[in-house]
């Protein structure tokens, strides 16, 4: 066993990421804002340098979200035949709330993700 995994033993990705903890001490906060990744690990040190989730997370957002909320604005508009005016008002907010909250949370995720597997961006040796 290395000193890193007898120091920090290794954590669940999944759980890590939505609770937007350090993928290597599950301790310290991984976001200094609402999307915004910190320097490095209060509790660990540990340097997020290597944290780019890159779009993934807006793409699995837009699937997700965007197939919820349509069938939210769908079952909303044959049930109660609202005016236009009120499907902004309901489903706009809803879809911004959803959308920040899920963008948040799988950024977190494929953040861990990558720090488990040790994912970085691909070379190619011409030797």
């Amino acid at each position: 066993m290395s000193q890193n995994q007898s120091q920090f033993p290794p954590q669940d990705a999944i759980r890590t990421g939505l609770a937007g903890h350090c993928p290597r001490c599950g301790e310290g906060p991984l976001f200094g804002g609402l999307l915004t990744v910190k320097p490095s690990c209060s509790a660990c040190g540990l340097d997020y340098g290597f944290a780019d989730s890159g779009d993934g997370p807006a793409v699995f957002v837009m699937l997700l979200v965007g197939f919820l909320v349509l069938g939210f604005a769908l079952w909303f508009e044959f049930t109660f035949h609202p005016s236009i005016w009120l499907h902004l008002v309901i489903t706009a907010p809803l879809s911004v709330a959803a959308c920040l909250l899920t963008l948040r949370l799988l950024k977190g995720v494929l953040i861990a993700l990558q720090y488990k597997h040790n994912a970085s961006e691909g070379q190619i040796n011409r030797e």
